[in-house]
């Protein structure tokens, strides 16, 4: 099933809803207001089956100036416009305001309805048809049909079903395949179910028992209950006029402007920097004027920063503008908005976001058009060279919300140059090390991260290393490949010197000193011996000042497992295995943090 989002746009008491009406059966004026005054004050809602495979949605917005913020909420998703025009007072201000909003929100397509056909002869139905040709021209409504229409006799309907019909098979659909989002354009209560918002479902997919998160606010919910043009389902799929029944929240914690996500997919913003349209009809923007923001179904008050320094915008022109946002918002690159002033109430812009947390960088220009007019893969690389360190696959996904598959699938993701020149640097660094500490297997991770990584995670330098032949990861070293242990002649004896000490001791080993003292090399060296023989587990350290030969720490575990079970206490200990209370309580603890004995007491276990 194809589903296409249609919205009307025209100017007030145009015959919007009676359209709607008139081709689905739905009034969508639902308000007791809208009833008694005749007019449409909030967002209205329909659909219909053009044929068995495609159905569209339809959102029905008011046409008076002072709710065209309510328009902005709901013409934002619509794949399709219903431009309408009545025959009987042609092209009126709201007119050329919704004109303008469609085209500041890149809608791509539409069909220009003159309503009210019924009401005027033939040449004045023919006078509006060219004024609307003048009017569209140059635009994305240049060349679309312009179907007249009767909303009371129904005359034309028919011929507008089939323009329809063949729009919106042109069109392509909303991506299902993208992460799922869905602004809130209605919030309300139902008695024995709880909370239902609806919206149109801007990208990917939502199931019942799904847990959504609720931006900005953080809260969680589970979905409960699917509609999709006011029918079960237990999926909606983007393009689809979607009701959620929300368990776990109340509707007073919802509102019109919250968007729906998957649980920590993506983060608010309060900063975005954006490609800024200011329309020819408006007066200029100053730098840091406040406006009125809309985006999707929220609206919010913001502060317009020119980044080229100047003091004010020109009326028509194009340029990059930061917007400081009073609340928090979920945004995202690509997505448009419209900008209104304050005083008097008017749309004057609006563009597409291009960056929801702009660093602070010299030449913005540079980067903003780099974001506006790369690739994915070109904006990909540009946030992955901004980041220290790079970044993860699912930052970049909160960043930008692309779909992983715009970019290469890795646990972690890096600059190409930087990656190389750090792993040169590194690769210096660890032959530095090599040469002044020669007897050392390599260099400590830690030491080597809090050095040349300063502030990174751990994950950073693995992902960093990870493919390269000339640094080897051993535990918690770092190695150059080439790197081999070398020892000198008067090393290899003074190597086996201290083995020895240790292993002709037995239990009753010499004090580290006195064994170092006697090594036959200056104490440096000695101490690197050592520890090469503690790695290489020929010695073993039970204690800060006691290390033993392994061959008796065996022979200790040895004799301990033929008496397993068996209890006992520290002077049995010592007389099995003839050493003073100086060395039995190091090898006691040491067998319990083994496992080969377990304390009970005073007592022991022999396990």
């Amino acid at each position: 099933m194809r589903n296409i989002i249609a919205g009307t746009a025209g100017h007030i008491d145009h015959g919007k809803t009676a359209l709607v009406r008139a081709l689905t059966g739905i009034d969508t004026d639902r308000l007791e207001e809208e009833k008694r005054r005749g007019i449409s004050i909030d967002l209205g809602f329909a659909h219909l089956d053009l044929a068995p495979d495609l159905r569209l949605g339809f959102v029905d917005v008011p046409g008076h100036e002072r709710f065209v913020k309510n328009m902005l909420a709901g013409v934002a998703g619509i794949d399709l416009l219903l431009f309408v025009i009545a025959a009987d007072e042609s092209i009126k201000p709201q007119t050329r305001e919704h004109f303008d909003i469609c085209r500041l929100l890149d809608v791509k397509s539409g069909i220009v309805v003159l309503t009210k056909s019924d009401l005027v002869d033939p040449e004045i139905l023919d006078l509006v048809r060219l004024e609307t040709e003048e009017f569209v021209r140059g635009s994305f409504l240049d060349g679309a049909p312009i179907v007249a229409v009767s909303s009371k006799t129904g005359a034309g309907l028919d011929e507008l079903r089939e323009a329809m019909r063949k729009a919106a098979r042109a069109l392509a659909m909303k991506d299902a395949s993208r992460h799922f989002r869905l602004p809130i354009d209605r919030v309300f209560a139902i008695k024995g179910f709880g909370a239902v918002v609806t919206g149109t479902l801007l990208s990917g997919t939502v199931s019942v028992e799904a847990e959504v998160e609720i931006h900005p606010s953080s809260k969680r919910a589970r979905v409960r209950g699917i509609q999709v043009h006011s029918a079960s389902a237990g999926t909606a799929v983007a393009g689809q006029r979607t009701a959620l029944n929300l368990a776990g929240v109340d509707a007073a914690d919802l509102a019109r402007g919250m968007v729906l996500t998957a649980p920590q997919r993506f983060r608010t913003t309060r900063q975005i920097d954006t490609l800024f349209d200011l329309l020819p009809s408006a007066k200029a923007l100053k730098h840091r004027a406040p406006v009125h923001f809309h985006a999707g179904t929220v609206e919010l008050e913001a502060e317009a920063r020119l980044l080229d320094g100047s003091s004010a915008m020109r009326p028509g022109a194009r340029g990059f503008v930061r917007f400081l946002l009073r609340e928090p918002t979920l945004l995202l690159p690509d997505d448009r908005f419209i900008v209104r002033m304050f005083s008097p109430v008017l749309t004057i812009g609006g563009g597409r976001v291009l960056d929801i947390d702009p660093p602070r960088v010299k030449d913005a220009a540079a980067r903003l058009k780099i974001l506006s007019e790369g690739s994915a893969q070109e904006r990909v690389a540009l946030l992955v060279r901004e980041s220290a360190y790079g970044m993860a696959p699912e930052e970049l996904i909160a960043r930008t919300g692309l779909p992983a598959s715009e970019f290469e699938p890795q646990a972690w993701l890096m600059d190409r140059d930087w990656l190389t020149s750090t792993r040169q640097r590194i690769a210096s660094v660890l032959a530095a090390f090599h040469k002044q500490n020669p007897l050392l297997p390599g260099m400590s991770k830690e030491e080597l991260r809090s050095r040349e990584l300063p502030g990174s995670a751990p994950h950073v330098l693995e992902a960093l290393l990870a493919g390269t032949g000339t640094i080897v990861s051993e535990g918690e070293l770092l190695r150059l490949s080439s790197h081999r242990l070398a020892l000198k002649e008067d090393e290899e004896l003074a190597l086996r010197r201290l083995e020895s000490a240790f292993q002709q001791a037995g239990l009753a080993v010499p004090g580290l000193q006195d064994a170092l003292a006697r090594s036959g090399v200056e104490a440096a060296r000695a101490r690197s011996l050592l520890q090469m023989l503690l790695r290489e587990r020929r010695l073993v350290r039970v204690s800060d000042e006691l290390v033993f030969h392994r061959d008796a720490i065996e022979s200790l575990k040895a004799m301990l497992a033929a008496r397993r079970g068996a209890r006992f206490a520290v002077p049995e200990f010592k007389e099995w295995t003839g050493v003073s209370r100086k060395y039995a309580i190091p090898l006691l603890e040491f067998l319990d943090r083994e496992r080969i004995t377990r304390r009970e007491g005073d007592m022991r276990v022999a396990l």
